[in-house]
């Protein structure tokens, strides 16, 4: 499904070179479940923005579906992730003078999809997170946690295989955020592949397969217990 082969990035801050990922190789199946785990500033947002598409690499590459994805055009590397990955991150990034329906049909609406359809698909996601007596409601008018359903619903809208999750428990409560558990591990049965970025150790543990960063290099992997 998504392997990494010899991949670094390296930033170039104030004239000096910092190495945000050293030269990683990992291989994820499809229907896997791993949490990357490290603390601030060990590289995990990076190597999740490599993974999805957004970071070109500074050597290596990075193969998605037999694909080497930085070898793909920017409208083709735009059209992979609309396509076939979803993202969640931890400020939701809801557009605030959108409506939740409007929202979840943003990614369908980058995708050519007709409009009758684009609220079908909404409908249903918005229906399948518990929010069908929400979806006129605009961001200020939830719940933090229903802000993140949100963000969740607009993720399954185009069914992706990968869902790319950066601290997306972050910033709820302890019942929202088993709330939001409860749904990735539910996408992961259904035979989607996640990876998530955490810095929570529980969170981590429902996970099938740890990974460490430390300093943008993965240490040994482990399993979860």
């Amino acid at each position: 499904m998504l392997r990494l082969e010899a991949v670094s990035k390296t930033f170039t801050r104030r004239g000096s070179a910092v190495a945000a990922l050293q030269p990683t190789t990992l291989e994820i199946a499809a229907g896997e479940y791993v949490a990357v785990v490290g603390p601030s500033g060990s590289g995990k947002t990076t190597l999740l923005s490599v993974l999805g598409g957004m970071l070109a690499p500074t050597s290596g590459k990075v193969v998605f579906d037999g694909r080497s994805v930085y070898d793909l055009s920017v409208r083709e590397r735009t059209e992979l992730r609309g396509r076939k990955i979803g993202f969640v991150f931890q400020t939701f990034n809801l557009v605030p003078y959108l409506s939740a329906l409007e929202n979840v049909q943003v990614p369908l609406y980058l995708s050519g999809l007709a409009p009758k359809e684009q609220r079908l698909r909404a409908l249903a996601a918005l229906e399948r997170v518990g929010l069908s007596d929400r979806v006129h409601h605009k961001p200020s008018e939830l719940s933090v946690g229903q802000q993140q359903r949100v963000a969740l619903a607009r993720t399954l809208a185009n069914d992706p295989a990968l869902i790319l999750a950066d601290e997306p428990t972050g910033s709820l409560d302890p019942q929202t955020r088993e709330q939001v558990v409860d749904f990735l591990e539910e996408f992961r049965r259904e035979g989607r592949t996640i990876v998530l970025v955490t810095h929570d150790p529980v969170l981590a543990r429902r996970a099938q397969r740890m990974l460490p960063l430390v300093n943008g290099s993965i240490r040994a992997a482990a399993g979860a217990a």
